[in-house]
């Protein structure tokens, strides 16, 4: 398509079909305004209701929301459930014991099915296992596994005992695991020896080794290992152990502890403006409930559903919908171990045509790569693949451009799969504001509108309304129960990110700019507001990339800004002073390399910068504030405009064009 059809579509209302409509969970606009209204007529009765219809409650609860010490809300406190007995043992008594719960395919190609039935049994003797070591209601337990059965097991195993988990993505380097099991204070590991992707063995138990010789750790008395390859070195007597052997003496059988709507499900962290993790704290019931009814609202879920989220669980999406969501809606799931590009970029539609996939929900940088890969090579281009079990697609992690959203639509759904673009957050715990297949019409480019229940506005910096057309903060303006509800150990930093003052202390600050249509009333996302850049759907902060790299010891001062990316979405453009005179030409290309690979140590590959620049001096004021919008400028290769009349060295503008 040339740039003009390109835009021309870009406007177009794309309808879902009549069959699609007629069968959709929510049909039409006229059910999910029905919704809306019931959720703005009788806001707490509206949670209620789907609380009481989706969730099996040990004990009932009595009141759906405490506002009393707001804003830490609460949801069906008194109410005691269990998070694994919902997404389980609720399907060995309805049929769907034998049913598949989840395909699991190995980076080499290997296929692993397991039923309702054997993934129940699996989690019990693991949660037998932790308690066996003592492993108690309440303690932290860190997972650091590769994409698996072994780590959903873990995450359901936690969840049986009321341990609370938090998983760290297996690509963060020993120094950031270290932190997450630090401020979590966790009392045990669980982790593989080696992950594979991309035909590579990769370690991670050794990485846990060196996160636990840093110090620190304390509390860890136990590290469990799935034996993914054999490759593994060294064993410390009495704390490590092999999951196989732990779980081998258990039974099938371990009754649930449960627990309180509010008890801690997990601790995810993400990256704040600031250089420290947050831990975002999310509470068992409320969590639950959303995951759920977003499988079948915003997926519009069938019992005969393949469902395949290609997210890793060390992210929220993981959480919600793989580990979570799926096996509580009692959908069949695909799992995948490996990359989409290895052995070639066919392998996402070799999976979907092997396995019937019928809803695929990936991220615009996935679609983006295999864009590519399929106009350099007609060898991997879906039209080769088979893809007519996909009914629903979905895009996830960032916003999905124009152009990107019409290849997906043609070319994967065959210009007759809705594709759900789902804006939402970790610390939301689900969808946000996203196109009811069954019912909205859809924009490309647009997240559409907000699911039922919930309440979006987009304000001005002292929390105004702001009229539609005009862009500005996206907020929330009431709790909803799948909402953070803290940040771990730190209140007040809760408090200070999510509910400023400045809103006046009562709307929730999502962090997104927003602008909502004059005619549809459509939202757009139009990108942080905050210095956290977005990835491939990764958030890091912007503070943390510069902290890791004015550690190392040949640099002075460094500044971090996004740069868009037609593969990422956005790239890490990094501004690096050296305690040494500026270096040029190999000399310059050595000493970048050597910084990308001292922050991959750090943080990890994922915050490696993709462009380092190297300067004298940052561009600052006369009163030593760096200058950053010049630097985005800079970054994106556009003319400084702007008044620069503040600017005390404005020469250094000019060796800051130089990409190393």
């Amino acid at each position: 398509m040339d740039d003009i059809t390109l835009l021309k579509q870009a406007s177009r209302q794309f309808h879902p079909s009549a069959e699609f409509v007629k069968n959709a969970a929510i049909s039409g606009m006229d059910a999910y305004r029905a919704l809306c209204a019931e959720a703005e007529r009788d806001y707490q009765g509206f949670w209620a209701r789907l609380a009481r219809e989706n969730l099996i409650w040990q004990k009932p609860f009595t009141k759906a929301l405490d506002e009393s010490d707001a804003p830490f809300y609460r949801w069906f406190e008194d109410g005691h459930l269990n998070v694994s007995y919902n997404c389980l043992d609720r399907h060995l008594v309805n049929g769907n014991a034998d049913k598949t719960a989840i395909i699991f395919e190995a980076d080499g190609g290997e296929v692993t099915r397991v039923t309702y039935r054997e993934l129940h049994q699996k989690v019990c003797k693991l949660a037998n296992g932790l308690k066996a070591l003592g492993v108690n209601k309440g303690d932290r337990v860190v997972i650091y596994m590769p994409m698996s059965i072994e780590g959903i097991a873990a995450m359901q195993a936690c969840a049986r005992i009321g341990a609370i988990h938090s998983v760290v993505f297996g690509g963060f380097s020993a120094k950031s695991l270290q932190e997450r099991i630090i401020d979590a204070g966790a009392v045990a590991v669980i982790t593989s020896d080696e992950q594979v992707r991309g035909g590579k063995s990769l370690p991670l138990k050794s990485i846990v080794d060196q996160a636990l010789e840093m110090g620190g750790c304390d509390e860890v008395r136990h590290v469990i290992v799935h034996r993914r390859t054999g490759n593994m070195t060294g064993q410390v007597a009495g704390r490590d152990l092999w999951l196989a052997d732990l779980m081998a003496a258990q039974s099938e059988l371990c009754e649930p502890e449960w627990v309180s709507a509010e008890h801690p499900l997990f601790i995810l962290y993400t990256s704040g403006s600031t250089g420290t993790p947050k831990g975002v704290q999310h509470a068992s019931g409320g969590f639950l409930l959303w995951a759920m009814l977003t499988m079948k609202w915003t997926f519009d879920l069938k019992p005969s559903d393949v469902f395949w989220c290609t997210a890793d669980i060390g992210w929220v999406t993981g959480h919600s919908y793989i580990a979570y969501g799926p096996l509580a809606a009692g959908a069949t799931e695909i799992v995948f171990e490996g990359v989409p590009t290895y052995p070639d970029a066919g392998r996402f539609w070799q999976m979907i045509e092997k396995h019937k996939a019928t809803i695929f929900y990936t991220a615009p940088t996935a679609i983006r790569s295999l864009i590519k890969a399929a106009d350099s090579n007609p060898d991997v281009h879906p039209q080769q693949y088979n893809l007519t079990s996909l009914r629903l697609l979905g895009s996830v992690g960032e916003p999905i451009n124009p152009d990107a959203w019409l290849w997906y639509y043609k070319h994967i759904g065959r210009e007759q799969c809705p594709i759900v673009d789902t804006f939402w957050q970790t610390e939301t715990g689900g969808h946000m504001i996203s196109p009811l297949p069954g019912a909205t019409a859809m924009v490309p480019g647009s997240c559409t509108l907000p699911l039922p229940g919930i309440m979006i506005g987009v304000v001005d910096e002292a929390g105004r309304e702001l009229p539609d057309g005009q862009g500005g903060i996206l907020v929330v303006k009431r709790p909803w129960p799948s909402m953070i509800r803290d940040i771990w150990g730190d209140p007040q930093r809760f408090i200070k990110s999510y509910f400023p003052e400045e809103l006046g202390g009562k709307l929730y600050l999502a962090g997104d700019g927003a602008i909502r249509d004059v005619d549809t009333g459509y939202f757009t996302i139009t990108g942080r507001i905050d210095d956290v850049l977005n990835v491939s759907g990764h958030r890091m902060g912007t503070m943390e990339i510069e902290s890791a790299l004015v550690a190392h010891p040949l640099v002075a001062e460094a500044a971090v800004v996004g740069k868009p990316d037609t593969t990422t979405g956005e790239s890490i453009c990094a501004f690096v002073v050296l305690k040494r005179a500026r270096p040029a030409g190999a000399e310059a290309q050595l000493i970048a390399a050597e910084l990308r690979n001292w922050v991959a140590k750090e943080i990890g590959p994922i915050a490696k910068p993709k462009e380092l620049r190297f300067g004298d001096n940052l561009p600052k004021t006369r009163s030593g504030k760096i200058m950053r919008r010049l630097l985005r400028l800079l970054a994106k290769g556009e003319a400084v405009t702007q008044d620069i009349s503040t600017l005390e060295n404005p020469a250094i503008l000019e060796q800051l064009k130089e990409v190393s």
